[in-house]
């Protein structure tokens, strides 16, 4: 997905959450930038995050992020690279070791969030696309460096985990949808 589809992507985004709906201009107006894809280019910058969920769509794979001490999606920066389904690909495969995914290729969420100040950068924002995922069947998760634990959590117990507003928009989100449309509309990638 490039630039150019994402941004045609944007334009017919549908969301029934009022604080997502704010995201869609903020992202296009940031899209116009050249540098929206580098992880320099301030106050904020495009990146990629996977939203992966078990074959019932009862669990979402989350990883303990280490510099952020939360439970999170996995994902990250795009560095230069303007297809950010393949930015999600890559970070949900490294930060959990699972190599093959069905993904909905689709922009499944989007949020934007500041990330605090480390002495080496400043605070900045994240301008996040979500895709939905999920694992091939026969594959084992593995914890990266980044994370200090990656692991299946059920939807009922997500809260126990996190209350960040970002990832339980995403567990509403799976709650709401008919069963069809999460089997229907996946594709197995890489491809």
């Amino acid at each position: 997905m490039n630039r150019t589809e994402l941004i045609q992507q944007l334009h017919s985004y549908q969301t029934s959450f009022a604080e997502e709906q704010v995201f869609i201009e903020r992202f296009l107006q940031l899209l116009n930038h050249p540098d929206a894809y580098q992880r320099t280019h301030l106050p904020g910058h495009i990146t990629g995050s996977a939203w992966i969920i078990n074959e019932a769509a009862d669990e979402a794979l989350l990883v303990h992020h280490a510099k952020l001490d939360k439970w999170v999606q996995p994902g990250g920066h795009a560095d230069g690279d303007e297809n950010i389904l393949a930015v999600a690909l890559r970070e949900a495969q490294e930060e959990t070791g699972i190599l093959q995914f069905e993904i909905q290729p689709t922009v499944f969420d989007m949020d934007i969030h500041t990330i605090p100040a480390r002495k080496d950068f400043p605070e900045h924002q994240h301008y996040d696309i979500r895709f939905l995922m999920k694992p091939l069947p026969n594959q084992t998760i593995a914890v990266s460096e980044e994370s200090f634990d990656v692991k299946w959590i059920a939807l009922t117990e997500l809260e126990n985990y996190t209350k960040e507003r970002s990832v339980l928009r995403m567990k509403d989100k799976i709650t709401r949808l008919a069963k069809p449309a999460l089997t229907t509309s996946f594709v197995a990638w890489p491809q």
